[in-house]
Order: C-alpha cells, then structure tokens, then sequence
C-alpha cells in the first residue's frame, strides 16, 4: 500500500499557457529529494479541465519518463464519460503509470448505482490499480461511503481520495473499508486528523511548496507520534489555509512561482492571483519557513 505525503503537483507552463516540461522535471527532482512519496500528475491542481487529450498523456509520459521509478506515479483519469475515462486510463497503462486517480463523473450528476457502474467499468476494462476521488465540492456529485465499500471489493480498486474534509465521515469510512484499501486525505486542513484516526495519507496541494514538511507530518503522523506531528502541523496550516482563498490552483501556482519553481502561466478561465491576497499568501509562506 503507498502511504504519506502524494504531491497533487501543478502543471507548470509558460506565460503564453504552453506547456512548461522543463520546469515539470525540474519540480520532480524537487520533490524525489525533499521526500514526496508519490506524484499525482494531471490532476485538479494539475489543470486537467483544460488540458487537452494529447497534453495529458504528454504530462503522464513526462512523469513517468523523468520519474523513473524513484517514487510512484498517479496518473489522473477520470472524466464525467465512463468511455474516455476507459480510454484514458488504457493510455496511462501503457505509458507506464503506477496506478490512476478517477474523479466521481462530474456536472452529469450519476446516482450511487451509476457511480458503482462507472468505476466498475473502468476497473474492469484496466487492470492497474484504482483510486477513486470524491470532491463533491468540485464535481456536483457524491460518492457515499456505502458505494466506497461496495467498490472496494473490486481488486484493483486500492483506495479513495476522500477530499470531503469530514472528519466524522472519514472515521466512518475508515471502519467500514477493508484494511488493505487506502484512505487518503483530500483536504490538506484536515488531513492530520484523518491519518491519526488511521487514514494512510493525503494527495496534497500544500506539498506542492513544502514537500519535506508534509512529508515528515505524514511519517510522525502514521507511526502516531501526535505531538511532532501537530507542531508541523501548526507551521503548515496557513498553507492549508490560504491555498484556497482563490479556486485551487491559482494560489498554489503563484506561491511556486514566487519561490522561482515555475512561471506565471496559468489558463482561462483561471487567471493570476489577485493583488489583495498577495500579502496573505507571503504571511502563510513565512509561517512555514519557505518565504
């Protein structure tokens, strides 16, 4: 089972929107020598929404290429069509992608047995290991637990991104999974509660700009070292914050590029981060010692 800290990794790109590859291998080696677990590339942090088909499975490849093998890599493939979700999980097979990350199909609002049908679907086309993601807040629709336990007895489907931030509702899911199935934190601000309750992790945003921090949280996290894991905790919760004060990724996005990670580019209908957030963002990067 991968455990700890999975970088949701943005996609860099140059000022005109074009893709930045160069700048993508250089934030890989970032995060393989600040400890990051694993890569979750093409993603919401990603920009998935508009990159187009070929671009996706150019940033799977890179990853992958320029990975090679040094961590695990997640390769997002969902989509709201079950047959592109196939397709694009088929091509991040063959590029050589560790496991794949489907989003709950979005805008088209399935019901709970549509949603079983969909990643079955998907899980019984593709044999690589699954993650379902549940991001309500973004998608319009709602994976429940009981559809999560229902899915779990699917071999290759091996765990959730549950970015829901409940901390009841993740304990719930927690009892009722079996041990061997993954549940991971999708909100970075409640992530530290979920491992302690015995969550195994979180696909993170923060990790984008404090890779060590959040992977060190996850380590005395897991082996239940409460006090180490809450003071990294505290350094990193304005980060958790202050992340999300625009639509995800343009904060993250900015701060990189603040630190000399990346460029400014980012595409419609995202846009540069407003002016009046910018001292907010500076205080949150002090707090956790990366300003």
């Amino acid at each position: 089972m991968l455990t700890g800290s999975l970088v949701a990794i943005v996609t860099p790109m140059h000022e005109d929107g074009s893709l930045d590859l160069a700048s993508l291998r250089k934030l890989i080696d970032f995060h393989v020598e600040a400890g990051t677990d694993g890569i979750v590339v093409v993603g919401t942090t990603g920009e998935s929404p508009t990159v187009d088909v070929e671009e996706h499975c150019l940033l799977i490849k890179t990853t992958v290429e320029h990975v090679a093998k040094r961590v695990p890599v997640i390769a997002g493939t969902g989509a709201n069509s079950t047959s592109e979700a196939i397709a694009l999980t088929r091509k991040a097979k063959e590029l050589g992608a560790d496991a794949c990350l489907l989003v709950a199909p979005y805008y088209n609002k399935p019901s709970q047995e549509g949603l079983f049908q969909h990643f079955s679907a998907v899980a019984h086309a593709v044999d690589i290991p699954q993650i379902l993601y549940n991001v309500p807040g973004r998608t319009g629709c709602d994976i429940h637990n009981d559809t999560v336990v229902r899915l779990a007895a699917i071999s290759n489907i091996v765990g959730i991104k549950d970015a829901t931030g409940g901390v009841e509702r993740g304990t719930d899911l927690l009892l009722k999974v079996p041990a061997d199935f993954a549940v991971y934190s999708g909100d970075d601000a409640t992530s530290l509660s979920l491992m302690l309750l015995g969550g195994h992790g979180v696909i993170s945003v923060t990790a984008n700009v404090a890779p060590k921090l959040m992977h060190d949280m996850c380590v005395k996290a897991m082996a239940g070292d409460v006090v180490a894991a809450r003071t990294i905790n505290a350094k990193l919760f304005g980060l958790h914050q202050k992340l999300f004060v625009e639509a995800n990724p343009i904060p993250v996005k900015w701060v990189l590029q603040q630190m000399g990670h990346i460029q400014t580019g980012i595409r419609l209908p995202m846009v540069n981060l407003s002016q009046q957030y910018h001292a907010t963002l500076r205080q949150a990067m002090a707090q956790a010692g990366i300003a």
